[in-house]
């Protein structure tokens, strides 16, 4: 069942479509009213570049905000899963939001786009710990120049499928499972075609909980990440924790919590089989494609940056929304 297994450190290993997967998990003090922890916290570190975990938390590239001012992409998509806290969206096409706490921004930066992520501390009285994933997700030759996209998951609409007699919760970001189908990709994206079988699944496991999850085709592909419990069986092997494994897609897999409970996030699809050329934040097909993005990007800045400053946050009020580029503004409640 199990063909490779590895570590979990700060980034996880993919496969290709998927380019890149990394769990934030940062257990932020206090903000203050700049939304940012305090100037004594700051102290020692290295200050838009701290990816260093002290205290319990990191900065990355924010100065007084954690989280990442604006910076461009273009040739793939962003997935971003968060699990706890909040994050502060603003892009290059005038697109806004703030989401958390179980919703997910997709993005698709196609032709190219700018974007800030910032994790703004809103509670000011607690601690405000961060949890998300990112994840890449590569776009084929024929929408790497795709019109960028902007789109929200409310967790209120995301599927969940629950087995209270299994101790089982499956999260359906996107794909097929028990019947049921995640939300609309965006148009453009590798998994917005059923038949790539593609499938990102959040799995929740209490003490001695199990579950099934079916077989693909055996041109997908398959990873499994083990990122929080002690121990897991993956169809009756036992694998420690905070370990991935790639598993072979055409066959059943039989989740079990063996000693706590665990969670897991599944990755899956079947492969797009075009060169893959990366150079930071841009994911073309050739070099050549990557100079010009590099050339298009010092251009016209795909847009440039409509907002105040580079590390834009939306205020002290804890309000989920969303501000599409045509200017509508979508609530969760009022989805």
């Amino acid at each position: 069942m199990i063909r490779e297994s590895f570590e979990l450190d700060f980034q996880w290993p993919t496969l290709e479509p998927f380019l890149f997967c990394v769990h934030h998990y940062d257990l932020y003090p206090r903000g203050t009213t700049k939304l940012g922890p305090t100037q004594d916290q700051l102290q020692g570190r290295s200050i838009g570049q701290d990816f260093e975990p002290r205290d319990g938390f990191r900065m990355y590239h924010g100065e007084v905000v954690p989280g990442f001012p604006v910076h461009p992409h273009r040739g793939f998509e962003t997935i971003t899963i968060v699990r706890k806290g909040f994050v502060d969206h603003a892009d290059s096409l005038g697109a806004a939001g703030r989401y958390g706490n179980g919703d997910v921004q997709w993005m698709t930066a196609g032709d190219g786009v700018q974007h800030s992520e910032m994790f703004p501390l809103l509670r000011q009285n607690e601690g405000n710990t961060v949890e998300l994933f990112q994840i890449w997700l590569n776009l084929p030759r024929k929408s790497k120049r795709a019109t960028p996209h902007f789109t929200m998951f409310w967790s209120e609409k995301i599927p969940q499928i629950q087995n209270p007699a299994e101790g089982a919760t499956v999260t359906l970001i996107a794909g097929e499972f028990a019947e049921k189908n995640g939300l609309p990709p965006p148009p453009d994206s590798w998994a917005s075609d059923p038949d790539h079988e593609v499938s990102v699944l959040l799995v929740q496991l209490a003490p001695h909980g199990k579950i099934r999850i079916p077989k693909a085709s055996k041109k997908a592909s398959r990873i499994v990440y083990f990122y929080e419990g002690d121990q897991l069986s993956l169809s009756g092997t036992r694998v420690g924790k905070r370990t991935g494994h790639l598993v072979h897609a055409d066959r059943d897999l039989d989740l079990e919590a063996t000693g706590t409970g665990a969670e897991i996030l599944i990755l899956q699809s079947k492969p797009i089989g075009e060169p893959v050329v990366q150079h930071g934040p841009f994911v073309m097909n050739s070099r050549d494609e990557i100079m010009q993005a590099f050339a298009d990007y010092r251009r016209t800045e795909f847009g440039g940056w409509p907002w105040k400053k580079p590390d834009m946050t939306h205020g002290p009020e804890i309000r989920r929304f969303a501000k599409y580029p045509d200017g509508r503004i979508e609530e969760p409640q009022k989805t």
